[in-house]
């Protein structure tokens, strides 16, 4: 064959997407978009409905964020899509992705994350979780009210929309963020909301005001280049 009837067959689109160990551990970055997780019968907490395959002997056990944090009467409540978990068991490689957003791996060392639970895609079961409500915007969005806590050592896999961008706090210079935008903040940061008058308004985007996040203090906060539509669950 010619060098151009050797493109395109099955055999090159095999060796380009086929698997490949990396030897980078729990957390395995396959592509920007695919998270391998490495498990030697042990088990990892992944976001509900994450899964895309497995290999080896694994198990699925589903898990109600709201059995932690917030009480058993908010169960049924309405809540984002991102509100569930499910820890993974066994032996074998399993894959992560969600609706192909770009990963993110991220190292605690005895440190803490707050994360919006919508971007979540698996953490370590070292890890220690919490899920709470942002009481004081729950009036003003349909869904996404919930933040999850992420501390002590381990892995941790977040997803946003495209590249992601982080911006430093100081006392000196505090952040604003649109709540739809924002992933992520250190957990030395406990944002207040404040409403303001939007600009969208004159571009035709909506009207009326605004509600932003704002992060005082020392730390970070990660927001992507979209603003996150959530779908409510009955």
């Amino acid at each position: 064959m010619s060098t151009v009837e050797n493109r395109y067959t099955l055999r090159e689109f095999v060796e380009q997407t086929q698997q490949r160990d990396r030897g980078e551990g729990f957390f395995e970055m396959e592509s920007p978009r695919i998270l391998e997780v490495n498990l030697n019968n042990n088990y990892t907490w992944t976001k509900m409905g994450s899964m895309i395959s497995y290999l080896g002997s694994m198990k699925f056990e589903r898990e109600g964020m709201f059995d932690k944090g917030i009480g058993g009467f908010l169960k049924k409540a309405v809540t984002g899509e991102g509100a569930r978990l499910t820890k993974v068991s066994g032996t074998g490689k399993c894959y992560l992705a969600d609706y192909g957003k770009k990963i993110q791996i991220l190292r605690l060392e005895n440190q803490e994350i707050v994360v919006n639970a919508n971007d979540i895609l698996a953490f370590e079961h070292t890890v220690t979780w919490d899920i709470k409500m942002m009481k004081r915007i729950s009036s003003m969005m349909a869904g996404g009210l919930f933040q999850m806590t992420l501390s002590g050592t381990g892995m941790v896999a977040i997803t946003t929309h495209y590249e992601p961008l982080t911006l430093v706090v100081t006392p000196n210079q505090p952040v604003y963020t649109d709540p739809n935008a924002t992933v992520a903040w250190s957990g030395t940061l406990s944002p207040n909301f404040k409403t303001d008058i939007s600009f969208r308004t004159f571009l035709g985007r909506g009207s009326g005001e605004s509600f932003q996040m704002e992060f005082v203090g020392n730390g970070f906060v990660v927001v992507q280049p979209f603003e996150e539509v959530y779908h409510a669950e009955g």
